[in-house]
């Protein structure tokens, strides 16, 4: 694509199903929703931002992605080293197991969290036999967690490991040589040459966090997040000025995040090398 002499007019014929894809199904319809949620000339924006309830849904969201997100990091870089580090009969059977839940719409996951932790649920059952009362939080803010962390360990450990398998062994050989502990030598190490794969796919993870619908729609008993409350306004209350407004609040928090973690992980790259 970069040679000079490949055909210009070949170059747009490639990247026009690309463009028409964006324009039709992100531009437009983004351009639709800021002009919607923009009638009022902004003061929607300010009611929206001022409000308790709303402001409560949206901060619930923040919090549960990040706890997501930072717990989803720490399972998947212990795992994924482990899995490049030890390799072992059945290896290709755990990841296979591992990356398993990516099949599964959102619907599903929150289906069996219901079945783990829901009044019929086996944590429900189990408790009760021994201590004599019931443990259900399939529910509620703790159900939607175990739901999210479901589907978002396959996706990043997946990311770590790739990273991970293209470390440089002479690096820790040497600092093994040096009389570095094991310890020493994953944090001085192999961390920070795993910071930008770490960044990228928690961004991703928190991303996908915070937008996520179909786990939480199954669940949603007693749970306030911002799709949810989204899709209150606009289904039930006919609120769609508000459901846009929200919607573009949800979108730049997530493209922010993204951002952020691009350029991040850009300068931690430049740093290890």
């Amino acid at each position: 694509m970069n040679d000079p002499t490949f055909p210009r007019r070949w170059r747009i014929v490639l990247l026009a199903p690309a463009l028409i894809v964006f324009l039709a199904f992100w531009l437009l319809p983004m351009i639709r929703l800021a002009h919607i949620s923009l009638e009022g000339r902004g003061a929607l924006y300010v009611s929206v931002l001022s409000s308790s309830r709303y402001l409560e849904s949206l901060l619930s969201t923040i919090l549960l992605s990040l706890a997501v997100t930072l717990t989803t990091l720490a399972i998947s870089l212990v795992a994924g080293l482990a899995l490049v580090r030890h390799p072992f009969r059945g290896r290709r059977v755990v990841i296979a197991l591992l990356t398993l839940p990516m099949a599964f719409p959102g619907v599903v996951v929150g289906f069996m969290v219901i079945m783990l932790a829901g009044r019929q649920g086996l944590i429900g059952d189990v408790t009760q036999w021994l201590t004599g009362q019931k443990t259900v939080f399939a529910y509620s803010m703790s159900g939607l967690f175990v739901g999210y962390l479901y589907f978002s360990i396959p996706r990043v450990i997946l990311t770590l490991m790739a990273a991970a398998e293209k470390l440089d062994p002479s690096l820790e050989e040497a600092a093994r040589s040096l009389g570095a502990s094991p310890w020493r030598i994953q944090r001085d190490v192999v961390l920070p040459a795993l910071i930008p794969a770490m960044l990228a796919s928690g961004a991703m993870c928190f991303a996908t966090s915070m937008g996520a619908f179909g786990t939480a729609f199954t669940l949603a008993t007693d749970i306030d997040v911002l799709p949810m409350t989204i899709y209150t306004e606009f289904t039930l209350n006919a609120n769609m000025a508000t459901a846009a407004a929200l919607s573009i609040v949800l979108g730049l928090i997530t493209w922010l995040a993204l951002t952020l973690a691009r350029y991040a992980g850009g300068r931690a790259f430049v740093a290890a090398a």
